[in-house]
């Protein structure tokens, strides 16, 4: 099988890590090839709290999808989540010298590196920088203005940051576990690749990933990324308050939340009773599923509410923002019972759960499509574009080389062939690729 199709994701969450291997088939579609979990151990709401074990889940997530493909993992694309990921929106500009010559991806390049540049909270790095609209000589709204001509070049940005510890953390505990960091994508956006038509992200859409220890938000209006948040509560408080509530432990909370859990109380009859054993020799615990509900509700309530004030940040009542494409849910937390009905209540939005399938290959296993999985699907989908750039770029490199080789036709004999390839043409890296570059680069500074 070829090396260069496949790609892997490894989705660390705060209960489960996933490593997820695919490629795409003939029909530009996600063939999943092995999947792997691992229950969390050393990760809290989003973060490494304990490299140790998160380096044992990882390889044992790996070894699981290894066996599953007959594949070897050695290169990553890693989800970055978690409470200290903050957004902020920034404009910039820079005047060309020549505005007699066409924009070209060097400007923009130039542009985004001076985003890249702006000054930071201590100990707070820039994750991505997502340009929405540009402006050239003053004429807005502009999505592409490469091929325009201009002399200042103009754009808004969304700009997600995080804390350099954190990313180093999650860096270490890749390289610690014999493998190599390939990418960093931020876990909504992975989790949107997945699970969000062109058309939701055009017409308006929020995108609401609840995991165990944390939700995430991502608004796109106008196919381009708005607004960004993580939650720091996610379906572990859940699984906590009823353990509090019923006096029982974390696993039967966690049986209880998944196989009878509902975020409805008016859906369940007062006599609806599950019974729970007791623990060594003590008598059994008799629980009615209304209480159970109540107190799932109560929580879920707080999470939604949290998420519609970050929404309504964005700007969602007025006209010109509207979400008309409404709510998507997705994650683990998604599939809650009567969870789509809750939200649809509070915020008045349009809601339904996201699946990850419009781009998974038909026939794919049914548990793959679940929302569980949408983040781990997402970062596949993310290292198979990461590949395809890397190879127009390699395309690009060897046309350059055949060129030089063709204008200089005396060089060609004497030059041994390695040496041929010696000039390389400018790549275009986006700034992920810079940041995990930079991860790599404090790894092998470290060691």
């Amino acid at each position: 099988m070829d090396k260069h199709n496949i790609s892997v994701g490894l989705d660390i969450g705060t209960t489960k890590i996933v490593a997820m291997i695919g490629r795409k088939n003939e029909y530009d579609k996600v063939e999943i090839l092995g999947l792997g979990r691992a229950k969390s151990m050393g990760v809290h709401r989003g973060v490494v709290n304990n490299i140790t074990q998160t380096i044992q889940s990882i390889q044992q997530a790996v070894q699981e999808a290894e066996a599953a493909a007959s594949e070897k993992i050695e290169d990553v694309t890693v989800g970055i989540a978690g409470q200290h990921i903050r957004s902020l929106q920034h404009s910039d500009y820079i005047t060309r010298p020549n505005s007699d010559v066409v924009i070209d991806e060097e400007d923009i390049d130039r542009l985004i590196n001076q985003v890249h540049k702006l000054v930071m909270l201590p100990g707070e790095e820039i994750i991505h920088v997502l340009p929405q609209e540009y402006k050239i000589d003053g004429q807005a709204e502009i999505t592409e203005p490469i091929g325009m001509y201009g002399g200042r070049l103009e754009a808004n940005f969304h700009v997600v940051v995080g804390q350099v510890s954190s990313i180093r953390n999650v860096g270490r505990c890749i390289k610690s576990a014999g493998l190599n960091l390939e990418g960093i994508t931020l876990e909504p956006l992975a989790s949107a690749n997945a699970v969000l038509s062109r058309e939701e992200k055009e017409a308006g859409v929020a995108l609401i990933d609840i995991g165990g220890g944390t939700t995430d938000l991502a608004v796109f209006k106008d196919g381009i990324i708005r607004h960004t948040a993580v939650i720091p509560f996610g379906g572990n408080v859940i699984t906590e308050d009823i353990k509090e509530g019923c006096s029982i432990i974390e696993k039967q909370a966690e049986l209880l939340k998944v196989k009878f859990g509902s975020a409805w109380p008016g859906e369940n009859k007062d006599n609806e009773i599950v019974s729970i054993p007791g623990l060594r020799g003590r008598e059994p615990k008799e629980i009615t599923l209304k209480n159970l509900s109540k107190i799932i509700h109560a929580r879920v309530v707080e999470i939604i509410e949290q998420v519609y004030v970050e929404i309504k940040n964005y700007g969602h009542e007025e006209q010109k923002k509207k979400l008309i494409g409404g709510i998507v849910l997705t994650g683990g937390g998604a599939q809650l019972k009567h969870l789509k009905q809750l939200v649809e209540y509070i915020t008045g939005m349009d809601t339904r759960i996201g699946y990850p399938n419009e781009h998974l290959a038909g026939g794919s296993d049914e548990d793959i499509a679940s929302p569980l999985f949408a983040t781990a699907v997402g970062l596949v989908m993310d290292g198979l574009k990461r590949q395809e750039r890397k190879k127009a770029e390699a395309i690009e490199e060897e046309v350059v080389v055949e060129e030089e080789v063709v204008a200089e036709p005396e060089l060609v004999e004497p030059m041994p062939e390695e040496e041929v390839e010696v000039e390389p043409v400018k790549e275009r890296r986006s700034f992920l690729d810079k940041l995990t570059e930079r991860v790599k680069d404090f790894l092998d500074k470290t060691e």
